[in-house]
């Protein structure tokens, strides 16, 4: 599958993001996003560490995310599923999403209420 490299240059950071002090249009995304599960475990994408940077100026969402892993077969799905969910925030005109790479994913990126969630979905974290 083609992999997207990120030519911008390595992304905020603070890695994972969560949103953590967003407002306004940009909290909204970040809500939108937090919505989003993952399709294999019932757990937002934000908790599992998989968002790196969201910004919103003039209508439009930047967001740099990456996966659990480059030949994630869920990629298609979760780009689709990022870019419906950010393109139905009231406020958003266009949405730019980004696969990032580095750095590169690790389970430390997972929230202590994705960790929560992976728990009660019966895994060991």
């Amino acid at each position: 599958a083609y992999t997207d490299y990120d030519a911008r240059g390595d992304p905020a950071a603070d890695v994972p993001a969560t949103g953590e002090g967003a407002s306004g249009l940009e909290r909204d995304v970040w809500d939108a996003l937090y919505a989003v599960e993952d399709p294999e475990m019932p757990v937002s994408i934000v908790d599992l560490g998989l968002v790196y940077d969201v910004a919103v100026a003039d209508g439009h969402a930047d967001v740099a995310m990456t996966l659990t892993y480059t030949g994630c077969p869920a990629r298609d799905m979760l780009r689709d599923d990022v870019r419906e969910a950010v393109s139905g925030v009231d406020g958003v005109d266009s949405v730019d999403l980004r696969l990032v790479w580095s750095p590169a994913w690790t389970v430390d990126f997972v929230t202590e209420q994705g960790r929560k969630s992976l728990r009660e979905f019966g895994l060991s974290v």
